[in-house]
């Protein structure tokens, strides 16, 4: 977990780092453990007035991955220099014309212990077609539970930047 500071300095140093050219806006930096992720806006496709709604969806992900393959070189040294001053893998997406891409990102594994009623759980959504292995089911699980509790969620998250700015202060701090 890092703290608000530490997500701000991260998401001024992209602000930064990035060509001016590269992104309409800086949309989001997110981080975690393993991973930064950066969304840049790009602009939409000029269409014709009157397009049919599966034109214009071709046209943004034309757009998306014209942008991907035009960009590459440019995001995969800014990501490398990223990689060696924060630790942390570095992944990218987009938003264009009211859709999100992402690029390829982290899928970290993570092992869990879970008991009889629990799998049940998860086997229910492969019998239902909801997802097609455990893992995936799990991952379904997490979103929704993620969805419904961004309140809660956002309030723990203030609660452990606190935990960890206290820390910063105490006698161990000078170590670091």
């Amino acid at each position: 977990m890092i703290t608000q500071e530490q997500r701000e300095k991260l998401r001024g140093w992209f602000a930064g780092r990035l060509p001016d050219d590269l992104f309409e806006e800086l949309v989001e930096v997110t981080v975690d453990r393993e991973e930064i992720t950066v969304v840049g806006r790009i602009p939409g496709p000029k269409l014709a007035e009157g397009v049919s709604e599966a034109e214009r969806e071709a046209a943004v992900e034309g757009r998306i991955q014209e942008f991907r393959e035009r960009t590459r070189e440019t995001r995969v040294g800014v990501a490398r220099e990223a990689e060696h001053q924060f630790r942390r893998k570095v992944s990218w997406g987009v938003e264009c014309a009211g859709q999100r891409a992402l690029f390829t990102h982290v899928a970290a594994p993570v092992m869990t212990r879970l008991r009889q009623p629990e799998r049940q759980v998860l086997d229910t959504l492969i019998a239902g077609g909801v997802a097609r292995s455990r893992s995936e089911a799990l991952a379904w699980c997490v979103r929704l539970v993620q969805k419904h509790t961004d309140d809660w969620l956002a309030e723990l998250r203030d609660s452990l930047e606190h935990v960890e700015r206290v820390r910063a202060q105490g006698p161990d701090a000078e170590q670091d």
